[in-house]
């Protein structure tokens, strides 16, 4: 079985048992979160498709742990022009475990 949820603005296939790095939520670690924005589940030949999301189908997941990403470095520059900027970022991403999804 598996669903594809919406969360921190990106859409994730998720299925038990899978890790999955998302956009930051407040959530402790260890705490239990119910993601219910759910646009699909497939179970075999069945598929269920939402409109835009589905009523009555959750997905229960295990926070693991909050990091941060790899650094990303962004360099700009004019040449010829004596301008150059460089700057990084690391994006904050919260760990969580699939346990169950509620079809």
């Amino acid at each position: 079985m598996y669903a594809v949820i919406k969360t921190g603005g990106k859409q994730y296939k998720v299925s038990v048992g899978q890790k999955l790095k998302i956009e930051q939520i407040p959530a402790d670690v260890d705490a239990e979160v119910v993601l219910d924005q759910v646009l699909m589940v497939g179970d075999g030949d069945s598929v269920r498709l939402g409109a835009p999301v589905l009523e009555g189908v959750s997905v229960k997941a295990t926070v693991l742990e909050h990091a941060r990403g790899k650094k990303v470095q962004i360099f700009k520059m004019r040449r010829r022009k004596h301008y150059r900027k460089s700057q990084g970022h690391r994006q904050n991403y919260t760990l969580v475990r699939i346990d169950s999804i509620v079809a």
